[in-house]
């Protein structure tokens, strides 16, 4: 067989592993083994293993691949699989009897790497298992040590894409960059090799004409350390296109040494370079799969193969961090007088906590019952009163309903649409102001987004459901749902959740939170398969923004990120920032709606999910005996934090970088909401 392949010399020998769903080509170079090429079912040349590993010193700019002379092909019980003793070349050897041997000294006379690599093809799945285990063999300084390195549509469909996503950090669609300033302003623009911690899920996937292909690993492996010095893990590089090389191809690979702080990122060829001394061990596992979809779907099937994390031991035990909420709403969160509320925002008003009611029904002699109906009593007889919902109307009353529903309706669009309108009913803030009148426009008015649409859908839906079908008013509020519902079918990335103060089309968690409790509505209402469908898409959008995985240092597991963008295009960085409270919202909304996931998508563990989401809030939860959940950015509440008058509300933001919390404070009522839901069972 002849190599599709280009960039690499041929030296006419292949061996081939195959099932009925990926073909992996395994190739030798004239120097040894090799590289691969990824074939789907259908033929399509998928993406190139560039080499099986490969090395470049400080002192030696020709890099070094590993290559073997021998190539063993075993039958197991976990498939076929193909084992290399692998060498990296010596540059010096190579150059003898050339005309560069003369005037090109490399001292280097010996194989600085040695190992093994193996190849192993899953017997019915298409996925590809990669194992390479170095051996350093010399006192050198080594400006990286590469693993795993796909270019995905190299000298086949090339830099072309229907979408990418790097977890926590890209999420592409058609031509767009990696590492682009769609979303942030340099220096932030820049992510093709992050902190390894701001990367939510160790998979990084490309899709084209649904051929979906993703480079999977374990995020915490020990990948090289020597004596007592600090352990490296595997760091992942991400570059679509591939600018790096730039090649008409798509990057997805992992490398040593990683990134320790933030100053050490995007530096592809590592300063300080890293050590490597006799003996010190190098390696790294890997999948190389394909799935027939999207970049999501990639993602998912991840998921499925390896299923939900389980989260770790709560900080509390459940009914105890439920009590503890009641009991702050009884003490510091209660203002004689004025109701609920904290004093960094300065606003107490009685507005009774949705958690409350369900609270007390289902815990009526709790410690903090009594108490907690006291002060409702006294909410319930001031002219304000009202219960603490954020998303959806408030309003019971027939006349209010229908005077939401119509002017919902007036703001729509013939084709179903709603328009952004940043000046207008979209003005929140005046983030937007300062961006479009210092840099540029983060959104466009007359524009509009998934968020900005579905949105005001998802009211209509509850709108007419409140009225009920007796009502002649509901019908109009239902069409005038589904043609939003239908406007935003083609849509496939969740966008425009947080309009107000980060840019309008950047990836975001509220807005796949919104549509996938919206669509399920629309389902319900309408019967349209298509709209199950997208509830499950959008569902599963939010894997993209949940840390799935924990690294040795730090607890993050099912933390969120809420966008991946900056805030006002310089003053928050959401890549390297948690918030928790937009997926709490999004699993009370869909408490609030009758909705369990685990029925609607019975193929991803929600459930597990839901719990994993629920006890990282937990860890959120302030304690002003611990500096961890500092105001930083608010010096004039520093005084009331130490007092303990924000303990038990929890964090805007969480730096996965320190694992410092910070920000304003939250109320907790979201946090017991989902806290009674899980105590159901």
């Amino acid at each position: 067989m002849m190599p599709a392949y280009k960039h690499a010399s041929y030296g006419s020998e292949s061996i081939t592993l195959q099932n009925a769903h990926i073909r992996l080509d395994v190739h030798r170079r004239r120097t040894g083994w090799g590289w691969g090429e990824i074939f789907a079912a259908d033929g399509t040349f998928v993406a190139v293993l560039d080499h099986l590993g490969e090395v470049l010193l400080r002192d030696q700019e020709i890099p070094m691949r590993m290559e073997s002379q021998d190539m063993r092909h075993e039958y197991g019980s976990k498939g076929e699989t193909l084992i290399f003793a692998v060498k990296s070349i010596i540059v010096k050897q190579k150059l003898q009897g050339t005309s560069f041997e003369n005037w090109i000294n490399y001292p280097l006379d010996q194989h600085i790497l040695e190992g093994e690599v193996t190849l192993t093809l899953d017997p019915v799945r298409p996925v590809i298992y990669l194992s390479q285990r170095f051996v350093a063999k010399g006192n050198v300084y080594a400006h990286y040590v590469r693993g795993p390195w796909l270019k995905v549509g190299a000298d086949g469909f090339g830099t072309a894409k229907d979408d990418a996503i790097f977890p926590g950090v890209e999420w592409l669609v058609g031509d767009e960059w990696s590492s682009g300033t769609d979303w942030f302003k340099d220096p932030w623009a820049k992510r093709w090799m992050p902190h390894p911690h701001k990367v939510t899920a160790p998979v990084m996937a490309i899709s084209y004409h649904e051929h979906g292909i993703g480079l999977a690993w374990n995020p915490t492996q020990r990948a090289t350390g020597w004596f007592n010095y600090r352990h490296q893990i595997p760091q992942p590089v991400f570059a679509s296109p591939n600018f790096l090389d730039r090649q008409n191809n798509h990057l997805l690979g992992l490398m040593v040494p990683d990134v320790n702080v933030e100053a050490q990122e995007n530096h592809i060829v590592a300063a300080p370079p890293l050590e490597l001394h006799p003996e010190q061990m190098i390696q790294f596992d890997a999948e190389i799969f394909l799935y027939e979809g999207n970049s999501l779907d990639v993602l998912v099937d991840w998921v499925r193969r390896h299923g939900m994390p389980q989260p770790p031991e709560p900080r509390w035990s459940l009914p105890d961090a439920l009590e503890r909420i009641a009991r702050a709403y009884t003490t510091h969160l209660w203002h004689e007088n004025r109701g609920f509320g904290i004093p960094q925002k300065g606003v107490m008003s009685p507005h009774v906590p949705r958690f409350a009611e369900r609270f007390l029904a289902r815990y009526p002699d709790s410690p903090s019952a009594a108490a907690l109906r006291e002060k409702i009593a006294w909410c319930e007889q001031q002219p304000a009163f009202r219960l603490n919902r954020r998303e959806l109307p408030v309003t019971e009353t027939r006349e209010k309903l229908l005077k939401q529903g119509y002017d919902l309706l007036s703001d729509q669009r013939e084709d179903g649409s709603f328009l952004f309108d940043p000046d207008g009913r979209h003005y929140r803030k005046d983030d937007f102001v300062v961006a479009r009148e210092f840099i540029e426009p983060m959104g466009l008015a007359g524009d509009t987004a998934l968020d900005i649409t579905i949105l005001p859908a998802l009211e209509l839906l509850h709108i007419a459901q409140m009225l009920g079908d007796a009502e002649p008013d509901t019908g109009d509020f239902r069409e005038a749902a589904r043609k939003s519902l239908d406007f935003c079918l083609p849509m496939r990335r969740p966008e425009g959740g947080d309009f107000w103060e980060t840019p309008l089309h950047a990836p975001n968690l509220l807005a796949a939170g919104h549509a996938a409790n919206a669509y399920v509505l629309g389902y319900r209402a309408f019967g349209d398969e298509r709209y199950l469908k997208k509830a499950v898409h959008w569902i599963r959008a939010l894997l993209p923004f949940t840390h799935l995985w924990q690294p040795n240092q730090l607890s993050m597991l099912y933390n969120t990120k809420p966008c991946l963008c900056s805030s006002d295009w310089y003053f928050a960085n959401w890549v390297r920032d948690h918030v928790q409270w937009e997926v709490l919202e999004t699993f009370a909304l869909s408490i609030d709606l009758g909705i369990d996931w685990a029925d609607v998508d019975p193929e991803v563990d929600w459930h597990t999910y839901h719990k994993g989401i629920t006890i990282a809030a937990l860890r959120w939860m302030v304690d002003h005996t611990d500096a961890h959940w500092l105001p930083h950015n608010l010096p004039d509440t520093y005084e009331a934090y130490t007092q303990g008058a924000f303990d038990d509300c929890f964090a805007d933001t969480h730096n996965s970088m320190t694992g410092n919390y910070g920000g304003m404070v939250i109320l907790p009522d979201v946090i017991a909401y989902n806290l009674l839901e899980l105590l159901k069972t």
